[in-house]
């Protein structure tokens, strides 16, 4: 029984750990794209080994990267994916089922996160549905610099199962990386006109972990789901105290 030709494809930069797991997932794609902006470990000899086209290209920004690689394959269904994201059984068997016979052009997925060694199932950390199954003529990365999001033209579907995603290895690398986002975030702000304003700098965090940890139920995933929701309310004060700062800075 035919179906249509699927393209998995990744964008990469060191990422030797977790490259092989996240393709090894995907067995029934009909080709593998990795898109790697200058890994210097093992990451692209992995990939070629577990059967992936490379492509090196100079990073973009998170979601101009997404989408080039998206058009360097060969099929127009896609499935991108991060390095640290593989998919579960039951999410692999859905994706096969809708690719027999695709009803709408783009599907979600929920998204289940690892942080601190336990799986979140509330609070912010699910089900962060995240649409990643996209034909390419319907559907887009948008060009965020971060928290890019696939942007469809009609309506999107649900498939069953859960996308898995390794949060980084350690607390420090987590909290690294978040820095990194709300840099990009308040800088996206600033370019886009946007004015600080006092008041967000104590409610956003404060209405944040209300939203999560109660409404959505944070509390159930323990200590980790606690820590993730008050790192998330961080952020939220920090992007606009780097917002603050740009604006003082003109």
């Amino acid at each position: 029984m035919g179906r249509e030709q699927l393209s998995l494809v990744v964008i990469t930069l060191n990422e030797e750990q977790r490259i092989q797991q996240c393709i090894e997932s995907v067995p029934f794609a009909d080709e593998v794209v990795v898109v790697d902006s200058g890994s210097t470990d093992r990451t692209i000899e992995i990939a070629e080994q577990a059967g992936a086209r490379v492509i090196h290209q100079h990073w973009l920004g998170y979601g101009r990267q997404k989408q080039y690689a998206v058009e360097q394959a060969n099929n127009d269904w896609v499935l991108s994916l991060d390095a640290d994201e593989w998919l579960s059984v039951e999410l692999s068997q859905s994706i096969q089922n809708i690719l027999l016979v695709p009803r709408l052009y783009a599907y979600q997925s929920p998204r289940c996160n690892r942080f601190m060694g336990r799986w979140l199932k509330h609070g912010e950390g699910y089900p962060d549905l995240s649409l990643r199954l996209f034909h390419r003529a319907y559907a887009e990365w948008s060009s965020d610099v971060v928290h890019e999001k696939v942007v469809a033209k009609e309506a999107v579907g649900v498939l069953s199962g859960d996308l898995l995603h390794e949060s980084e290895e350690t607390l420090q690398q987590y909290l690294d990386k978040q820095n990194r986002y709300t840099t990009l975030q308040a800088e996206q702000l600033h370019q886009k006109g946007k004015q600080f304003v006092l008041p967000k700098l104590f409610l956003s965090p404060l209405l944040r972990f209300i939203k999560f940890y109660f409404f959505r139920r944070g509390f159930l995933d323990g200590v980790p789901g606690l820590i993730h929701i008050l790192i998330g309310c961080h952020n939220s004060f920090m992007k606009q105290a780097k917002l603050l700062e740009k604006t003082l800075s003109d």
